[in-house]
């Protein structure tokens, strides 16, 4: 078994490698096609070497290239409760007249339920099984390999978990983790490693976050030795820098090219990007929040 992690958009997708057959864990925006099969190229392999997609859930970001792909001879695989959610993007692309977008042709679908679902990655020579786990929307699932390997989609991620207890996210967490996952793989962020409490590796280390990587100040020092502290305008273009990386995202540059625009810590704004792409109708300063969160 082999994992590749295809990076041409903001939206990690995953290509697995099974004993007789290559299923592709995700898609990028209408209009990456071109880079995504770039980003094939790379690993040597050909679309037309695919052979089942499954999307983590149908948000534009998601599934905005399955059904070109799957022009290509791949089929696209479905959970029972992503059948009334395959076309919940339709609207989006419709709005923002994306004319590279393709809707995906439902008899073309192949629908299963959560309990077909070992015997349909069996097939692909895959052994695992696909999970439902709403939260971030109701047609959210998740793949979960033998080998421990969890693909997540925008299921919110592990160091925010407290704040998601007694919610459908809380509870979907606690459905993945009692099957003891070793390594997560995100839709918008690093993939984590888990040690045996479940929790990402490095997440109780202090580590800095990459709003302190990026705009440290001094003022904990400053109160230490008993100095009045003013506000440091560093809080302020730190404000501005996540607006700026908002708008940049809103027009589909990615990472590196976010990174040259700003000069940006690119840890920080992998950090933003996952926070706007996941978290509905998040603000600037709720997304702040939430990096702090990650590394209280």
């Amino acid at each position: 078994m082999r994992i590749h992690e295809l990076k041409y958009c903001s939206t990690n997708t995953y290509l697995i490698e099974g004993d007789t057959g290559k299923l592709l864990f995700d898609t990028g925006w209408a209009g990456t096609f071109p880079a995504f099969c770039h980003a094939m190229g790379e690993i040597k392999t050909s679309v037309q070497d695919i052979d089942a997609i499954l999307i983590s859930h149908f948000h534009p970001d998601h599934m905005g290239i399955a059904q070109q792909i799957a022009d290509q001879g791949a089929v696209l695989l479905a959970a029972d409760v992503q059948r009334d959610y395959i076309h919940a993007s339709d609207a989006v692309f419709a709005k923002e007249k994306n004319a590279a977008f393709r809707a995906v042709e439902d008899e073309k679908v192949r629908f299963f339920s959560p309990e077909e679902s070992r015997a349909v990655l069996k097939e692909f020579g895959i052994d695992g099984q696909i999970i439902p786990t709403p939260g971030h929307s109701d047609d959210s699932i998740s793949l979960l390999l033998d080998d421990g390997s969890l693909f997540v989609g925008d299921l919110n991620p592990l160091y925010e978990l407290e704040v998601h207890r007694r919610t459908q996210i809380g509870d979907s967490w606690d459905k993945l983790l009692a099957l003891k996952p070793k390594v997560v793989y995100y839709g918008h962020a690093k993939k984590a490693l888990l040690s045996q409490t479940g929790r990402e590796s490095g997440q109780e280390t202090g580590q800095e976050s990459g709003r302190e990587i990026g705009l440290k100040t001094d003022r904990e020092t400053e109160e230490k030795n008993g100095q009045e502290t003013q506000p440091d305008t560093r809080d302020i273009d730190c404000y501005a820098l996540v607006s700026e990386i908002m708008r940049l995202i809103d027009k589909r540059c990615d990472a590196k090219k976010i990174q040259k625009k700003t000069g940006a810590d690119s840890t920080f704004i992998q950090d933003v990007m996952r926070m706007y792409l996941t978290h509905r109708n998040v603000g600037v300063q709720g997304i702040l929040d939430r990096i702090e969160i990650k590394n209280r």
